[in-house]
């Protein structure tokens, strides 16, 4: 990768504080896998041929497919139960991207099996298959629209809910892809 990333993706490289947690975070770029025990999320940025898949919450605001791990889930079997439960997806391919490095402030985990304080958010990024409608699991996140769209279109959908951030993510995936 050529060029500073952080200077190139403002948004994504930089440090951040997500109030849910409350959680300090950073991406950073990754060529191998953070350590299994540590992985408490997993994210893909999904692509059918030259398109870019995302979701739109019943919320109106625009996401990637992903999630938590399940007590003794993989990140490949979470990835994989997560694309079917959101955007009714199957995997076809998984590259790393990288990860946000977490560091919670909360007292206790998010959940009881989750490692805490410190995790990542692992973030790949490959191809996926449209099965079937998103699941939407009566406990999980309730999505209203599956898109593929070329990329522009994506990183406009993103921007339309200030997400820049999950843009730069796509952006950042498109060039590694070249």
């Amino acid at each position: 990768m050529k060029g500073n990333l952080k200077e190139k993706y403002p948004h994504l490289f930089c440090k951040v504080l997500w109030e849910w947690g409350p959680i300090r975070a950073e991406f950073k770029q990754l060529y191998t896998e953070p350590p299994h025990n540590l992985i408490a999320h997993v994210n893909l940025v999904p692509r059918i041929g030259n398109n870019w898949v995302l979701l739109k919450h019943k919320s109106g605001n625009w996401d990637i497919p992903g999630g938590t791990l399940e007590p003794g889930e993989t990140y490949k079997s979470a990835l994989q139960r997560e694309l079917l439960e959101e955007a009714g997806a199957e995997l076809g391919s998984f590259q790393i991207l990288g990860a946000w490095h977490c560091i919670s402030m909360a007292e206790k985990p998010y959940r009881p099996h989750m490692p805490f304080p410190e995790f990542y958010r692992l973030v790949g990024y490959g191809q996926v298959e449209l099965k079937v409608a998103p699941t939407n699991p009566p406990d999980g996140e309730q999505i209203a629209e599956v898109e593929c769209v070329p990329l522009k279109k994506a990183i406009a959908n993103f921007q339309s809910c200030q997400r820049y951030d999950l843009a730069e993510l796509y952006q950042f995936a498109s060039e590694l892809e070249l």
